[in-house]
């Protein structure tokens, strides 16, 4: 059985040159959505996924309708060919049924996990030369070192509580002994 799946993004957009595509590439049954491509819940394409058996083929207008990310697609792809699920897309002519087809595709995939890894790269890269330079990532910290010379002078004293010096400095209390504990080491270490 061919099932086909058209998406759009806005209620302005149209779905019937999709679903015209998708009757014309012999769809017996289309399911469609009207959401953004970066919506996760799309209940046509769930009842779409649902209702594919083995043998079966997905039929899209173009690619960009099926996945919100070429990750998102490429693991849908890769999910209907564990089900031996055919995937068709009629924009790029992409037919994962044909060996040629599952060559375009693993393509796709090898070219997606590459650009993964140069990303994953360069963030290491990034961070090892801030580093080099002294620069540390995360948040700054809530306080600057005055402020937290005060903080520590109150908890000093004993008059108020944790609770109290945190609403004060605006902090959470993971924060606060976070602070307590630096100021620690640095006693210990000068």
């Amino acid at each position: 059985m061919k099932i086909g799946y058209a998406r759009v993004s806005t209620n302005d957009q149209h779905l019937r040159m999709q679903e015209d595509a998708l009757k014309g590439a012999g769809c017996d049954k289309i399911y469609h959505d009207i959401a953004s491509g970066v919506k996760t819940a799309r209940l046509g394409l769930e009842e779409a996924l649902k209702q594919l058996r083995e043998g079966d083929i997905l039929i899209v207008w173009k690619l960009d309708r099926l996945g919100r990310s070429i990750q998102h697609l490429i693991q849908t792809i890769k999910n209907l060919s564990e089900q031996k699920v055919g995937f068709k897309s009629l924009q790029e002519n992409i037919d994962t049924t044909t060996s040629g087809g599952k060559l375009i595709f693993h393509i796709f995939s090898a070219l997606a996990e590459f650009e993964r890894d140069i990303i994953q790269e360069r963030t290491k890269a990034g961070l090892k030369a801030a580093r080099a330079r002294g620069k540390m990532g995360g948040r700054p910290p809530s306080l600057n070192d005055k402020q937290v010379e005060k903080m520590l002078a109150r908890y000093d004293e004993q008059k108020l509580t944790v609770a109290e010096i945190c609403k004060i400095f605006g902090i959470s209390r993971p924060s606060f002994y976070n602070y307590l504990k630096k100021s620690k080491k640095a006693i210990h270490s000068a």
